[in-house]
């Protein structure tokens, strides 16, 4: 059964849309090149953000270092608190607590705003551990696994009872790089049609009552 329960961040304890549209708008009018659509800017929720400058818009990485800094340079003041919980998660966390999990966060996202974040929205007192990117560093969500794990302490014989809940591929694939299962959820609608499944999610779910259902039962 599964005693260690790892969250992503942004689209999936939160609804980060806001701030993170509105910074890259900001980040690419500093820089004077044109602003994406809206259904490539929410490409960008989920995955490392300077991985993303590089794919998304074909940035060299000291371009797609400089937009990051541009984000940040509106994000940190302002943007972070462009959010808002995911219908539910607060209390299932709270309650997954109670009955004796531990809760991890294991975001891409460095680790103040992680941390401001969820002090902000009422997380930090369900979080054992709350892991995020170094400073000035854009940590995949693989490197993020592995240094959830190690604070809490897991070993490969531990696998088998952690479980990682993210909202994108990147959380199941990463997830898949240490065996360990990867719940996707389909609170906000980030991903592609059946991203989760083609990569491998245990299950998927629409909402923090179902997610609690299927970590109880498991």
């Amino acid at each position: 059964m599964y005693q260690y329960i790892l969250f992503d961040l942004d689209g999936t304890l939160t609804d980060s849309k806001e701030g993170i549209v509105n910074c890259l708008k900001y980040a690419f009018e500093k820089l004077g090149d044109p602003i994406p659509p809206d259904e490539k800017l929410l490409r960008f929720i989920g995955p490392p953000l300077s991985a993303s400058f590089q794919e998304f818009c074909g940035y060299d990485e000291k371009k797609a270092y400089k937009a990051l800094e541009l984000y940040r340079e509106r994000y940190n003041p302002i943007g972070k608190f462009e959010n808002m919980p995911a219908p539910g998660t607060v209390e299932l966390c709270a309650r997954l607590k109670k009955k004796g999990y531990i809760l991890a966060l294991a975001s891409s996202k460095p680790e103040p705003l992680c941390v401001s974040i969820c002090e902000r929205f009422g997380f930090m007192p369900s979080m054992t551990v709350i892991t995020g990117s170094p400073p000035g560093r854009d940590w995949s969500k693989a490197d993020v696994i592995r240094e959830t794990l190690r604070r809490l302490g897991l070993s490969d014989a531990d696998k088998s009872q952690v479980l990682m809940v993210g909202d994108r591929k990147f959380d199941v694939l990463g997830a898949k790089e240490f065996g360990i299962d990867c719940v996707g959820v389909e609170f906000f609608g980030y991903a592609e049609p059946g991203e989760l499944e083609q990569a491998g999610a245990v299950t998927v779910v629409s909402t923090a009552e179902e997610l609690e259902q299927f970590i109880l039962s498991h």
